[in-house]
């Protein structure tokens, strides 16, 4: 037979409200009790249902990621870590992709989150940017966390945000190519509504500054997060001989680095003994080229399981946030194959 909470609450010597308060992880439960509790439930094997718990009453046991990302890897790297923290909270994850482009975004938005009853939200980049969204789930009462670009000191409500620190992680690429000779640097940026695009541009210029390099605007592409930009974009740059004499390309993503590599190859360019390149995220488009990419490492799992713990400790109402969460990520280089000396 099919265990339920009477038993758990039998066997702990507790009420039934009592179990119910440790499943849904109420803060105001005290440890010798929450440890009985789970102990009862781990003994029985004892498995919540969630559509019952919803139905229940007013609370939800259920939380959203919100994203509008062409890149496969980027959303499975981003629903694992969610749905990693959601297993361990006995929550169920809902999963939404939206078009930032579509102008009935935010109503179907709007809809999404009233009809599934979320207890919250994780925003991924570009929705988590946009301030009409923030006003829109305050207005409704939603509990929501950001995954933004950005540095500690641009955030005021750091309690609803994780940072990925793209300015330094461009700036450490891009003195990694300084390093090996290079000052004729290109970069193929990414999606211009990102602001991981233009906080990539702005560590990858304050790296020439801090080298006396010339910026140059003939250097860069304004492109998107996409292979099928790399390929144009390198075309474009190294078109005509390569008149700008570029001996590395900076890639806005992998995948636009990879196809950036693809048209060099495309064009007899040898990687990376005439032109070196570089990608960012680390994603598995960097393992997949020829040579491997050297890329920046961001840890898209870690990173969204952070956004879950701090949204379930804002969803809870803890007054102090879960001291295990943390807000600011920096993505770290990675050298591989695709980088050398410059001629």
């Amino acid at each position: 037979m099919k265990v339920t909470i009477n038993d758990v609450a039998k066997l702990a010597g507790v009420s039934m409200k009592t179990v119910s308060r440790v499943i849904n992880k109420e803060p105001s439960v005290r440890k010798k009790t929450y440890d009985l509790v789970m102990s009862a439930v781990n003994e029985l094997n004892y498995q919540p249902n969630i559509a019952a718990r919803n139905l229940a009453g007013t609370s939800s046991f259920a939380i959203g990621l919100v994203y509008d990302n062409p890149n496969a890897y980027y959303v499975i790297d981003m629903q694992n870590g969610v749905l990693s923290r959601c297993k361990e909270e006995g929550y169920e994850l809902v999963i939404h992709p939206c078009s930032y482009h579509d102008d009935n975004m935010q109503e179907e938005f709007k809809t999404m989150i009233k009809r599934s009853r979320l207890a919250g939200l994780v925003l991924t980049p570009p929705l988590s940017e946009q301030q009409s969204i923030i006003d829109m789930l305050d207005e409704l009462g939603v509990h929501y966390v950001r995954l933004l670009s950005g540095r500690d000191t641009d955030i005021n409500e750091r309690n609803n945000c994780i940072l990925v620190n793209d300015y330094a992680a461009a700036y450490e690429i891009t003195e990694h190519l300084i390093s090996l000779g290079h000052k004729r640097i290109a970069f193929v940026l990414g999606d211009k509504e990102h602001k991981s695009t233009s906080e990539r541009l702005a560590g990858y210029h304050k790296a020439l500054k801090a080298h006396n390099i010339e910026r140059s605007d003939s250097l860069i592409y304004e492109g998107s997060y996409s292979f099928e930009s790399g390929v144009n974009g390198a075309k474009e740059l190294l078109k005509n001989g390569n008149p700008n004499n570029i001996t590395a390309i900076l890639g806005g993503n992998d995948e636009v680095a990879a196809g950036a590599l693809f048209a060099a190859r495309l064009m007899n360019i040898d990687i990376p003994a005439e032109l070196s390149i570089t990608g960012f995220e680390d994603s598995p488009f960097s393992r997949q080229t020829w040579p491997k990419l050297t890329t920046a490492h961001q840890a898209n799992n870690v990173i969204s399981e952070h956004a879950a713990r701090l949204l379930f400790s804002k969803a809870r109402g803890s007054r102090q946030q879960d001291k295990d969460v943390k807000t600011t990520f920096t993505p770290s280089l990675v050298v591989r194959e695709s980088t050398g000396y410059a001629k």
